[in-house]
């Protein structure tokens, strides 16, 4: 999922504001450079900034996609590789142990009677609490 694309608020209180004040008068100012030519300084500053974070952002969407590619990749190169060896050798040999599976041999797997007699374990201890 993509991330979201940022506005501002202030950026466009800020040109809807300029607008009005430059209908007052295009040569306000106030000293101390409060103006009108600072405020539309400052009105492209966060323009331009916010349109180089929005890029930026949209750069690591198409680079967090190409990464999770890459991943999906990997991941069926290596499960076909552990297959492989299964195929060539035995999904009980040590050399498919050695390749990161799991032998069939080493797989528990409780019985029926054993899950039951730990459900009741647990239920007893539970009534003694």
């Amino acid at each position: 999922m993509p991330r979201a694309q940022r506005t501002s608020r202030i950026l466009d209180k800020g040109q809807l504001r300029i607008l009005k004040l430059k209908a007052i008068d295009p040569y306000m100012s106030f000293g101390n450079d409060r103006n009108l030519s600072t405020l539309s300084t400052q009105i492209e500053e966060l323009h331009t900034k916010l349109n180089e974070y929005n890029t930026t952002i949209a750069a690591l969407d198409v680079a967090k996609q190409e990464l999770d590619q890459m991943e999906r990749s990997m991941g069926d190169l290596l499960d076909q590789l552990l297959n492989g060896v299964s195929a060539k050798y035995g999904n009980d040999s040590r050399e498919y142990e050695m390749a990161g599976g799991t032998r069939k041999s080493d797989r528990v797997r409780k019985s029926a009677q054993t899950r039951r007699r730990s459900g009741a374990t647990k239920k007893t201890i539970a009534a003694n609490n």
